[in-house]
């Protein structure tokens, strides 16, 4: 994360110290989690089974990290006794954490049926619609995550209205592939996979979501859940 004055205002600079270590290591495990999401929809689409077996065990480096960010939060609140602004960024990267664990358990399921589907060979309907949600979702992620480094309101609202296009995507996709279930019965639990992939997606994106809106709590010290962007936007530009 830049220097900003959100992190550095503080007059003690063993809390910026900390503040800024522990938002190292939350970047790090964002870069992670990102890569899992893309190497989960790659094993799945290019029926790649040992890529699919890799991101299902980087799970548990994404985990590792989840537990030290929390350590070391829980440390800052208990010797730091942060306030107003700084409990605010403590609280914010602590829900956000949890986020980012919660897209890498997402990644690694997608990477079990991968594993399941690379088995089973030929691929099944619906690969078309997982492409294209995977990569809209994979540029949430990206962008959410530059949008926390950066302290940046304006993309993150940006990020949460991209979250209610997957929404419709999702849903669309859903009703087409259960269509194709019911005119050809033949295909059905592996097309039911699919959609365990697309669902798993479509959270990706709440997950996306949810970092984005700590971010505008961060910055303006709103809580913006369950807000309509209209909302959003006139708090953002006060």
């Amino acid at each position: 994360m830049p220097n900003s004055p959100v992190l550095n205002h503080h007059i003690s600079s063993q809390f910026n110290e900390d503040l800024q270590d522990v938002n190292t290591k939350f970047m790090t495990m964002g870069g992670l989690v990102e890569q899992q999401v893309a190497n989960a929809i790659h094993a799945l689409l290019d029926t790649d089974a040992n890529l699919a077996v890799d991101v299902q065990f980087k799970d548990n480096a994404v985990n590792q990290l989840e537990r030290e960010i929390d350590e070391a939060l829980t440390l800052i609140l208990a010797r730091r006794h942060p306030a107003a602004i700084d409990l605010r960024m403590v609280i914010a990267m602590s829900k956000a954490n949890t986020d980012l664990e919660r897209i890498g358990d997402e990644a690694a399921k997608i990477a079990r049926i991968a594993q399941s589907l690379c088995e089973d060979g030929e691929s099944p309907r619906g690969y078309m619609e997982t492409r294209h949600i995977g990569n809209q979702v994979r540029v949430m992620i990206h962008d959410a995550l530059d949008a926390f480094a950066r302290l940046d309101a304006e993309q993150a609202l940006r990020v949460m209205m991209a979250d209610a296009d997957i929404d419709r995507e999702y849903q669309s996709a859903t009703r087409t592939l259960m269509t194709y279930m019911i005119e050809d019965p033949r295909h059905i639990a592996r097309v039911i996979n699919v959609m365990w992939v697309l669902r798993s997606l479509e959270r990706i994106g709440d997950h996306a979501r949810n970092i984005s809106e700590q971010v505008i709590y961060m910055v303006k010290g709103l809580d913006v859940r369950h807000t309509s962007f209209e909302e959003v936007e006139k708090h953002i530009q006060k």
